[in-house]
C-alpha cells in the first residue's frame, strides 16, 4: 500500500499504521498498547522485563527487551518494525520515573539518568524514525510526561526540570518537521492510579482522584490519530484539573 502526505500528519488507512510503544510492559505502556491495538494498529513493544513480551504474545505483535536510556535498544525496536512491517507511523515515548530527593543533594549521576530517561530517549528516538516518516509521508509522536512540566513540585525535582527540557523539545521539532506531515505532543499526567497516592493530593484534585490509564491511553491514542491532525506541539494535561494557572 502507497500512503501520501496529507500536510497534516494524517497518513492512509488506520488498519495498517504501526507504532512503537516504550515502557509497554504495564501500566500506562500497557494500557496504550492495548488502546492502540484494538484500534488496528501493528505494534512493537519495549520493555526491560518480560512484561512487554508477554502482552506482545496476548495482543499477537512484536516485542524488544530493552531500555529506552540504551541507544542500541532504540535501534533494534526500530529495526524490528521496519524488519516486520516495513514502516513506522505512530511513536508513543513512555518511560519510568526519574531519581527523587532533596534539590541540592541530587548527584550528578542522578541527573544525568533522569536526562537519559525523560529526555534523550526521545531526542534519540526522534533521529531514529523522523527519516522513516518523512520518506513515508508524515507520523505522530506522543511523549508520556507529566505536570511537573508547566507547574514544578519540590517533591520532583529531576522530572520538573527536564521534563520541562522536554516541553520545549517537542515545541521545537512540532515547528521543525511540521512541514512534513509529522507531528509531536506530549501528555502532561498528573497522579495516575499505577501507586498509592495519599489522601491529600487527592483532595487537591478538583475530579477527586487520580487517572486511569484508560483514561490516558485514550488521550494518546486521540493525539495519533487523524482525528488529531491539527494538534502539535502542545502539552496535554490528564491531571484532574489540578494544574489551574497559567
Amino acid at each position: 500500500m502507497v500512503f501520501h502526505s496529507t500536510r497534516d500528519g494524517r497518513l492512509g488507512d488506520q488498519m495498517d499504521r504501526v507504532a512503537l510503544v516504550t515502557a509497554a510492559g504495564r501500566g500506562i505502556g500497557a494500557a496504550t498498547a492495548r488502546a492502540l491495538a484494538e484500534a488496528g494498529y501493528r505494534l512493537v513493544l519495549l520493555s526491560p522485563s518480560g512484561s512487554a513480551a508477554r502482552l506482545a504474545e496476548e495482543l499477537g505483535c512484536r516485542s524488544v527487551t530493552g531500555s529506552v536510556t540504551e541507544p542500541a535498544d532504540l535501534e533494534e525496536l526500530v529495526r524490528v518494525a521496519i524488519d516486520s512491517y516495513g514502516r513506522v507511523d505512530a511513536v508513543v515515548n513512555n518511560t519510568g520515573h526519574p531519581p527523587r530527593g532533596e534539590l541540592l543533594e541530587i548527584s550528578d549521576q542522578e541527573w544525568n539518568h533522569g536526562l537519559d530517561l525523560v529526555f534523550l530517549n526521545v531526542v534519540r528516538m526522534a533521529r531514529l524514525v523522523t527519516p522513516i516518516m518523512i520518506e513515508q509521508g508524515g507520523g505522530a509522536f506522543v511523549n508520556v510526561s507529566a505536570f511537573g512540566a508547566v507547574q514544578p513540585d519540590l517533591s520532583f525535582p529531576v522530572s520538573s526540570s527536564i521534563r520541562a527540557g522536554l516541553r520545549a523539545f517537542t515545541r521545537l521539532y512540532a515547528t521543525r518537521y511540521g512541514p512534513h506531515g509529522i507531528r509531536m505532543n506530549d501528555v502532561l499526567v498528573g497522579y495516575a492510579e499505577t501507586y498509592p497516592v495519599a489522601e491529600s493530593v487527592i483532595d487537591a484534585i478538583p475530579v477527586g482522584r487520580a487517572a486511569t490509564v484508560d483514561e490516558i491511553a485514550a488521550t494518546i491514542g486521540f493525539l495519533l490519530s487523524p482525528e488529531a491532525g491539527s494538534i502539535t506541539g502542545q502539552g496535554i494535561l490528564v491531571d484532574g484539573g489540578m494544574v489551574r494557572g497559567l
